[in-house]
């Protein structure tokens, strides 16, 4: 499926940056300065919104009221410069899926635009890698007719690596996505990870890339 995102974020040189890191993912991206511009998506096949609360005209709350008067259920990440605590809780309240404070690094964000993607629009119920199979709507994974008995972080490991074949990922990377930032220690906790899921799934071709991260490759 074509992902059609629009971005508004009036910050010239940051729009390009996301603009950028989006389009290298492979979305398609609708970039605009200013929340009237991008009206004209409204109601249109817009799989995710990223605005910027702090907007010239219309903000972007007012912006959020709009959409999701029309797609209520368009997911929808806020980013911000302001208080991060009072705009988080407003939000939210108001309909928003996720909140970045700025600054933030463009991976992170990439980041929460796959699992907020991943939620909302996950349409295969059963995939397989390496002649393993993947119930994704129970989060039960076989070896043939056998259940693996897979930890929530094993899990989520593999999952990442599924949505991320032949691409090389950062322990930062992994960090944030399995421990979603909840972790203070340093990143042998990735490799003690990769490890538990390499001897539970010997199949899977995990290579190690020294200095960098890892990457699943597909077979």
């Amino acid at each position: 499926m074509d992902i059609n995102i629009v971005l508004i974020e009036d910050e010239r040189n940051l729009n390009d940056l996301i603009r950028s890191y989006l389009e290298k993912e492979g979305y398609k991206v609708f970039a605009y300065e200013h929340a009237e511009a991008a009206m004209e998506k409204v109601g249109h096949e817009i799989h995710l919104w990223i605005l910027d609360i702090m907007l010239p005209g219309k903000s972007g709350f007012e912006m959020l009221e709009e959409i999701k008067k029309v797609s209520p259920k368009v997911p929808v990440i806020f980013i911000s410069a302001r208080d991060q605590d009072f705009d988080k809780i407003i939000g939210l309240e108001k309909g928003a899926d996720d909140y970045l404070a700025k600054p933030f690094s463009p991976k992170e964000l990439i980041l929460r635009v796959k699992k907020l993607l991943d939620r909302c629009y996950e349409q295969e119920e059963v995939v397989t890698i390496s002649g393993y199979t993947i119930e994704l709507n129970t989060h039960k994974v076989y070896d043939k007719d056998e259940l693996l008995d897979l930890s929530n972080r094993e899990y989520s490991l593999l999952l990442l690596f599924y949505r991320n074949r032949e691409r090389p990922l950062t322990r930062d990377e992994i960090l944030d996505y399995v421990w979603r930032r909840d972790y203070f220690g340093n990143d042998r906790a990735v490799d003690d990870l990769i490890r538990r899921l390499r001897k539970k799934m010997s199949r899977l071709e995990v290579e190690t890339i020294y200095g960098y991260g890892y990457r699943l490759k597909e077979k």
